[in-house]
């Protein structure tokens, strides 16, 4: 092999813990040199038949340039082996396999058996190997991902099916693209945990479900902090391989106290918790850290509101994708950058676009305070199996990421993608309005958007994608006179219905698309909704725009499009490469508006706040944990 030994020294890639909600110390990142293979017409059915004939850089998708391989062409499969050393396991440890994300369906081996399957290109898996472990020596691990280019039925989001990236399609992912990794955890431990906020109460819904051997007496303890104050320190008895309990915060009474502990872009003030499980003769078994805060979210008549206040949102479109490495970040500091730029350029929250981030990033905006919105990847086909697969995979999507506080809304669907008859097909209404009741009950302190942008059947925010140029239309299409007597009733943005009959319009209303004004040295290969010649009049057509949606009452909040300019798009705020197009500041300006001195108040009094915390800090800081021994 390759690239198997485990004594032959190989790249780390520097993706950090790749749970943060619910994280362990013993475990080992197998990101690096892979043997590797294309299987063109999926021929081959177990790791005996392959032909191993290059190397791969995991996580890297084949089609990136950062994965060495950088193969953008048509193949239905490919493959991956390597061998790694067995971590130090003490009597009773279980080994577990994770794979943060394989694009589209999965089949593991360990050491010829296979260890598990799965399907759905963006969420997790995993599974017990121990039973698989030689006594002595390397063990061997090979992946077989098959991932038809051609096919319309599975979430595929921005992946083209087309060989050469065309208008709005980006290159294709396949197989491995989140971070590998290997976990040690005892016989009996913490497998999931589930945060429920809630401030009217002033408490803090916590679930966990302990997995492994069963057994009598279990008792898991819950310690919350933030920074040196002590929150709660309670043992809960395991009923049934289960805690359900609601943990309630001394409120603090006063507003400015309150305000210390509630989470919001402008304090992210984050709950750390450290989790024991106990057995029962006392024995420590499991100790797994988690974090999580106190906010509210939801609409109130055409608002919506954080914390029980109206919050206007003024978020930007992100597609999450690097010119080198495709839906992989480079690493987590790349996540951190991005999370900070949006923050600069002056925006409080973010539409993901068809992706379903890295766990790493919703960590990151919830450290530093960034809202976002969830978007499942589209299907493009409305058939049985495009509705078994993204409804399956939606819901593992929100059992995922339910607990970040930086989550603020749902949307299953995005321009009727896959539901390309929603006017006039009663079975594809019925199928939106079954993901969105769907989401509403597996999580109902959320706002969901069942059909952004427009042809809206079942939302609790009314999306409208709206990219007319000219800034006077925009405000008069949707000034507060106009909304009710015109808007609904005959504007078309993008020539579609916004509402299907018997969708209410007392929704908050938002923009939820516009701007996509390009601007590129590139004028042959690149576009835009609408195109800039010098960097100084894309400068001036941001600030004509954003002045102008900035004042208009009727709406909740805006997303303007887009982040960075990705592959032939040339529509973002930021070059690919992350580079201002102008200066961050006044990007900032244009977005916001003039910042207020109650504004830099705020700001300093939470830094100081934060410093203050992290002087004193109970647990180490996340960050930290990229430095220590993971062996």
């Amino acid at each position: 092999m390759n690239s198997g030994n485990p004594e032959e020294p190989e790249l780390v890639i520097s993706h950090a813990y790749p749970r943060p909600q619910l994280e362990r110390e013993h475990w080992v990142s197998l990101n690096g040199k892979w043997d590797f293979a294309l299987d063109c017409d999926a021929a081959w059915t177990v790791p005996a038949q392959v032909k191993w004939d290059r190397v791969i850089t995991v996580p890297f998708a084949p089609e990136t340039s950062a994965s060495g391989v950088t193969d953008q062409g048509f193949y239905r499969a490919v493959w991956y082996q390597r061998e790694f050393a067995t971590p130090e396991m003490k009597p009773g440890k279980r080994l577990f396999l994770h794979f943060g994300a394989v694009d589209y369906s999965a089949t593991v081996w360990v050491n010829g058996t296979v260890a598990m399957t799965h399907e759905g290109g963006y969420t997790p898996f995993s599974a017990d190997v121990t039973d698989l472990l030689t006594p002595q020596g390397p063990q061997h691990v090979a992946v077989r991902v098959e991932d038809d280019p051609s096919d319309l039925s599975k979430p595929r989001g921005k992946q083209d099916w087309m060989l050469e990236p065309h208008s709005i399609w980006y290159p294709r992912t396949t197989g491995i693209w989140q971070t590998v990794w290997l976990e040690v955890v005892p016989s009996s431990y913490v497998g999931t945990v589930r945060w429920t906020p809630n401030v009217e109460r002033w408490e803090i819904g916590f679930e966990a479900r302990i997995d492994g051997l069963r057994r009598e007496g279990l008792r898991l303890n819950v310690k919350m902090y933030v920074g040196t104050l002590l929150l709660a320190d309670d043992t809960y008895a395991v009923v049934a391989g289960e805690v359900h309990r609601r943990i309630a915060v001394s409120d603090p009474g006063i507003d400015d106290y309150r305000n210390d502990l509630l989470w919001s872009p402008h304090s992210p003030t984050l709950i750390q918790v450290e989790m024991k499980l106990w057995g029962g003769r006392g024995e420590l078994l499991d100790v797994a850290r988690s974090y999580t805060a106190l906010r509210s979210i939801g609409v109130q008549g055409d608002r919506f509101v954080l914390n029980g206040r109206p919050f206007l949102l003024r978020m930007v479109l992100d597609q999450g994708y690097w010119p080198e490495s495709g839906l992989t970040a480079p690493d987590d500091d790349a996540l951190r950058r991005d999370v900070e730029l949006a923050k600069q350029m002056g925006f409080n929250g973010v539409r993901k676009h068809q992706k379903l981030e890295d766990p790493r990033y919703l960590y990151w905006a919830d450290t530093l305070g960034l809202v976002v919105w969830e978007e499942m990847p589209s299907a493009y086909r409305f058939n049985k199996a495009s509705i078994e697969r993204l409804g399956r995979e939606w819901q593992a999507a929100i059992e995922r990421d339910s607990s970040h506080p930086c989550i603020v809304a749902w949307v299953p669907f995005n321009e009727s993608w896959g539901v390309p008859d929603l006017p006039d097909s009663p079975a594809q209404r019925h199928y939106v309005q079954a993901l969105y009741h769907l989401t509403k009950t597996l999580d109902p302190t959320r706002p969901v958007i069942g059909n952004d942008g427009w042809e809206s059947v079942a939302t609790d925010i009314i999306g409208i994608h709206d990219y007319d140029d000219q800034p006077e239309r925009i405000g008069r299409r949707y000034g507060a006179e106009e909304v009710q007597s015109r808007l609904f009733k005959r504007e078309r943005p993008g020539g579609r219905l916004l509402l299907i009959e018997g969708q209410s319009t007392e929704q908050p209303i938002m923009l939820t698309e516009f701007g996509g004004i390009a601007f590129s040295p590139d004028v042959q290969h690149t576009w835009g909704y609408t195109r800039s010649d010098t960097a100084a009049q894309f400068a001036e057509k941001y600030h004509n725009l954003l002045n102008v949606v900035r004042a208009l009452s009727s709406l909740a909040g805006f997303c303007y499009t887009q982040f960075t300019d990705t592959y032939q798009e040339a529509n973002g705020l930021l070059y690919a490469d992350r580079t201002p197009k102008f200066p961050l500041e006044d990007l900032a300006l244009a977005t916001r508006g003039p910042r207020t001195a109650s504004d830099r108040q705020v700001e300093r009094e939470w830094r100081e706040r934060i410093m203050n915390f992290q002087r004193h800090q109970y647990l180490v800081p996340a960050e930290d944990y990229r430095t220590q021994d993971r062996h």
